[in-house]
């Protein structure tokens, strides 16, 4: 302690003011009206102290919740002796991270890449070892689907937002309506469909691709574009469609990976096997930086020099990813993800309201549509309905980057089941007299 009571390095609630008014004035960008100072599982705390619960995870990604003791203590012993290795070395957490994820990818998947620091440049990783592989080019990606922000993934995304105001684009995208049955892009219903979404790809890449075609890139269930669950079959489909056409399935599990849906992949939960599988967010439990690219012996090959990055297979991240597989694989852990999840979805599920149009979800990734009276999809109520969760401590997200009509709910992996009915409880307070 100093001589005015403080911890070192500790900042005075004047100090913290002054700071953020400083932070504002230099930051390119807006910044949130509160200072976060300290976090605890499910929980954060701002300098005057204020609560709030988590229920985005930070930014999807920290599936352990904020400072899981086990993973803090595995980056501090971790800095002790070594912080970072350049990609000439192995080092035993890097080593240990490509043997768990080998072992706990679906059967076929056991090639890792770890190069990448983040979701959207391990989404380019999987493009170029499709195109490397394949030697083609096109990729395919269902409307609302996100692949990432940097140039290359914002021009193959599924929106067009991310891409409007640059002048250049990466050619070859493919999009495809995508498998969201509450707004069928077709007019159908599950029960009449058939399964379009599938099997009309066809007519795009006939009429639409270039004719050569590398790879389809999906989120099991969709992140940003909405939380869209898939309907029975669709995944299966889709993975008979690709094979079918020499086509690289590469399944984005950046939100859905690491437990987010009581499997320990999305791949798990629908029974389907991509030939990649793309994982970053919760990969190191409580938010070190850290991707993988998970794939089959049939795609190496392409040189390590044409998909590196500096901060990639980071050691630091490393020993945080080791305790996060660790325990994301344990029964125990999977099954209360389940249990928490399920009941968070009833609860929601049984909130009346008429701007409630949909509640979807599997395990704790879960997605509430918000709807005008005449059933068109409402962005205005569902910013309110944020607006108002935030005023009682509960922290969401709107889809589509903000402009879409649906809250996104992805607490951390460790909410109690206690705190699964106060957020409910919350929820049905921040509904009343919207």
């Amino acid at each position: 302690m100093t001589a005015h009571g403080t911890r070192p390095g500790d900042l005075g609630q004047e100090s913290a003011r002054q700071g953020s008014q400083a932070a504002h004035d230099a930051a390119y960008y807006g910044l949130g009206d509160a200072l976060l100072v300290r976090g605890e599982g499910v929980r954060v705390w701002d300098e005057s102290g204020r609560e709030y619960l988590d229920c985005v995870s930070g930014t999807f990604n920290l599936v352990l919740g904020h400072n899981h003791p086990e993973v803090v203590a595995a980056v501090k012993r971790q800095a002790d002796e070594l912080v970072f290795a350049s990609s000439s070395f192995q080092t035993a957490p890097t080593n240990r991270v490509l043997e768990l994820l080998a072992e706990l990818a679906p059967n076929g998947l056991d090639r890792v890449n770890l190069r990448s620091a983040g979701g959207s440049t391990a989404n380019e990783g999987a493009i170029k070892m499709a195109q490397w592989h394949t030697g083609k080019r096109d990729v395919v990606v269902p409307f609302r689907g996100h692949l990432g922000q940097t140039i290359a993934t914002a021009s193959y995304n599924g929106t067009s937002r991310m891409r409007e105001p640059f002048p250049y684009h990466l050619p070859g995208a493919v999009r495809v309506p995508d498998a969201y049955c509450h707004r069928c892009f077709y007019g159908k219903t599950p029960d009449s469909c058939g399964l379009w979404c599938v099997d009309r790809i066809e007519d795009f890449l006939r009429y639409a691709s270039s004719g050569s075609v590398a790879a389809m890139v999906v989120e099991p269930i969709s992140g940003v574009g909405g939380n869209i669950v898939p309907p029975p079959g669709y995944l299966a489909r889709l993975r008979e469609f690709c094979t079918e056409r020499g086509i690289v399935l590469v399944f984005d599990e950046n939100q859905t990976g690491l437990g987010r849906t009581g499997s320990v992949f999305a791949a798990d939960h629908f029974g389907v096997t991509p030939d990649v599988i793309t994982v970053s967010k919760g990969l190191t439990g409580s938010g070190l930086p850290l991707a993988a690219i998970i794939t089959t012996e049939e795609l190496v090959g392409m040189p390590r020099s044409m998909h590196g990055f500096t901060y990639g297979g980071h050691t630091l991240s490393a020993a945080a990813a080791v305790v996060t597989l660790e325990i994301v694989r344990r029964p125990e852990f999977l099954a209360h993800v389940r249990e928490a999840g399920s009941v968070l979805l009833e609860r929601l599920r049984a909130l009346e309201h008429p701007a409630l149009d949909e509640v979807r979800g599997v395990g704790l990734m879960l997605g509430v549509e918000l709807a005008e009276p005449d059933g068109s999809r409402s962005p205005r109520l569902a910013t309110a309905l944020q607006e108002r969760l935030a005023a009682r401590g509960v922290v969401t997200r709107v889809s589509e980057h903000g402009e879409g009509n649906v809250i996104e709910l992805r607490p951390p992996l460790v909410l109690s089941v206690e705190d699964a009915h106060l957020v409910a409880d919350r929820f049905g307070e921040a509904l009343d007299g919207l």
